[in-house]
């Protein structure tokens, strides 16, 4: 069972006034699938089955017998909760075997949060949330990201809820080593992280102490190999990371180009007999760099322009602005196109645009995404995902691209 956690203060701030002049604290949950008193577990058909998943050659990999599953549920719905989202080694007493336990720790923690900062209006208004949510999530509506299943509830485990983390670096040696740890442990917890390395000096520019700096390729190669050795979740899953550097960053070329030259290693490791598939100890893609994260290029309006018009591009010095290298951009575009049809990176960003749409201007530029894309905001923030199955809120009959009379739509729901 979730671990209970302290109630509010009840010294919090209360307006001033008379008793009927104060307007209730706590939000109305007004119930729209359920009904008070009645367990939304019981309005769904259950079973008990086996979830079982082998790999290419038909040996098992993983196998849980006896799950208690909706009975509505796919075997692939099956498959992919009881091997990622059940907590508890398989075979021991603390494993979980029911997806009534996956949902009711979740529920339960977050009802637990609600109730101890004053979400809820009434006690009844809590129980609403959790039967509504309860209804919502073991019918399939929607379904929340990964951190959440593999976290909330679980005994002796960070609280971990969101899916993307965007994470910030200075060109410092502890802030770099921070960032390797922040990664390691966000990746612990399923989550996935995201940084702009621009800040951090070139390989063409000097240590304060004498020398010249690593640049961040390199720093790069460390980060890539904890994501690989850390299993998201404590899971199977590997971990999720996205790189990115500007485009008048010095190294840019060497950015560029990493992933493709590590590429060509991964080739002739497989010609010279190694084993070719992804994620197999010893094998090509597990002897080479740069295979545990997405890399994009950050592009500017003023590049593309240059691009277009067949002009030359400056890199300049991180910490100085002095111009560094004078190049063709349209020889860097093609670099980048040539090495993305290598090996599909790097991905390009478009830095004006993006920052244009910054709803947040006055709090930050806009530096990096998550390792989808899908979350451009500023540097140390993370966002919680969830999804939505729309076709579940369609009335019968069915809509008109699968083949049938269109219905109409939940609007309410």
């Amino acid at each position: 069972m979730p671990r209970s956690i302290p109630r509010a203060s009840t010294r919090s701030w209360r307006p001033r006034g008379r008793a009927s002049e104060r307007k209730p604290r706590g939000l109305s949950i007004p119930r729209h699938f359920t009904r008070a008193g009645e367990d939304p577990f019981s309005h769904v058909e259950w079973e008990l089955r086996s979830a079982r998943i082998a790999n290419e050659r038909g040996e098992t990999i993983f196998e849980q017998t006896d799950v208690e599953v909706p009975k509505g549920w796919s075997q692939l719905a099956t498959n992919v909760v009881v091997s990622k989202y059940f907590r508890g080694h398989v075979g021991t007493p603390e494993r979980e075997r029911s997806v009534k336990q996956l949902i009711g720790r979740v529920v339960g923690r977050l009802a637990e949060w609600g109730d101890a900062s004053g979400y809820f209006r009434t006690p009844a208004d809590e129980q609403a949330f959790r039967d509504e949510l309860t209804h919502v999530l073991v019918n399939q509506l929607a379904s929340f990201n990964s951190p959440v299943w593999f976290n909330l509830g679980v005994a002796d485990t960070p609280q971990q809820a969101s899916a993307c983390f965007i994470n910030s670096v200075d060109d410092t040696m502890e802030s770099i080593m921070e960032l390797a740890r922040t990664e390691a442990t966000l990746f612990k917890g399923g989550s996935g992280a995201g940084s702009n390395l621009s800040k951090i000096r070139s390989s063409r520019e000097k240590l304060s102490g004498g020398g010249i700096a690593s640049g961040p390729v390199s720093f790069m190669k460390g980060f890539d190999a904890f994501a690989g050795v850390i299993k998201s979740g404590g899971k199977t899953r590997r971990a999720a990371k996205m790189v990115i550097l500007d485009a008048d960053h010095p190294d840019v070329l060497e950015f560029v180009r990493c992933k493709w030259d590590e590429e060509r290693k991964a080739w002739s490791l497989i010609e010279a007999g190694y084993d070719g598939g992804f994620n197999v100890p010893g094998g090509a893609y597990d002897s080479v760099f740069f295979q545990n994260a997405n890399h994009s290029v950050r592009v500017t309006d003023a590049f593309m322009e240059a691009m277009q018009a067949g002009r030359t591009w400056q890199t300049r010095e991180v910490l100085s602005g002095k111009p560094v290298e004078t190049m063709e951009a349209r020889g860097l575009m093609r670099a980048m196109a040539e090495a993305a049809h290598a090996c599909g990176d790097p991905g390009i960003q478009y830095d004006t645009t993006i920052n244009q749409w910054n709803p947040c201007k006055t709090s930050g530029r806009i530096n990096a995404s998550n390792p989808c894309s899908e979350y451009m905001f500023l540097d140390d923030t993370a966002c919680n995902l969830a999804s939505m199955n729309l076709i579940k809120f369609y009335t019968q009959p069915a809509p008109a691209f699968l083949g049938v009379t269109p219905g109409g739509f939940d609007v309410d729901g």
